[in-house]
């Protein structure tokens, strides 16, 4: 598969043409952001981590019917997705209260939800990303009803597979943020999720320390950013000690002294 032109930049992905219309090849960045991009630094080896660890959770998704954007990782940075029309709204499910929610709520952050919360929010940097209902949603077309209802029922399933999943390697699914696209099969719309599924969109915490292995390590600086990440990664069995994804370290080169002859 040929890599064309860069169709769009993001905070943490660059999205190319391919030599196949249907297809885009997504490329990982080790850009870290946080606050809409307002904290931003360079992590070494993050867009590796990303890439794996996001191939690893959406195959396991479509192995049991969760249709999504991954055709297959193309080397240790891209992957060859499915070309859609991404729906401008971010998802975010919430189990465990914590982040922006506890801020706009006065909830105390840990606060177990009794069942998972379901928020939206517009995608626009300019504005905040701010939070709309489903009024919002349906008033001003980003969706249609149907469209909407089949998300929410997708957003459950997934949370359910990733809560069991994380659970089984001894961490809890605090929260996930997810968007979905639209494409063409058969001469009809279909929606698929179209996202990664990584550290940068879930809050993940050892289950029994609560010790943070996602983004807001970097968020709140926390430091280990990196390691936390290839703790995920080594525990959903895709990161062995010998595995060459690890971050760069650079080593400054030290000025050589040249005596003079006498």
């Amino acid at each position: 598969m040929k890599k064309g032109k860069k169709l769009y930049e993001g905070k943490a992905k660059i999205i190319f043409a391919s030599n196949d219309k249907k297809y885009v090849i997504q490329h990982f960045k080790d850009d870290a952001t946080a606050f809409n991009n307002q904290k931003k630094a360079v992590m070494d080896g993050k867009g590796i981590l990303n890439n794996r660890i996001s191939e690893h959770i959406l195959t396991q998704l479509n192995n049991v019917g969760i249709k999504n954007h991954l055709v297959k990782r193309l080397n240790m940075r891209e992957q060859l997705v499915q070309h859609v029309e991404i729906i401008p709204i971010e998802f975010i499910v919430r189990n465990i209260a914590t982040g922006s929610l506890t801020k706009r709520l006065g909830i105390e952050d840990g606060t177990v939800l009794d069942n998972p919360l379901i928020e939206y929010c517009l995608k626009d940097d300019d504005l905040g990303d701010p939070l709309v209902s489903t009024e919002h949603i349906l008033a001003f077309k980003w969706m249609e009803k149907d469209e909407l209802n089949l998300i929410n029922k997708e957003l459950n399933r997934i949370n359910d597979f990733l809560q069991g999943m994380f659970r089984g390697v001894g961490i809890k699914l605090i929260d996930f943020k997810v968007e979905f696209g639209r494409y063409e099969k058969n001469g009809k719309k279909e929606i698929i999720l179209a996202d990664e599924i990584s550290p940068d969109t879930c809050r993940l915490w050892d289950v029994n320390s609560d010790k943070k292995l996602d983004k807001d390590r970097f968020r709140k600086g926390l430091g280990n950013l990196i390691e936390a990440y290839q703790e995920v990664a080594r525990r959903l069995d895709i990161l062995h000690e010998q595995s060459n994804i690890r971050p760069l370290k650079y080593t400054k080169p030290q000025a050589v002294k040249i005596k003079k002859k006498q």
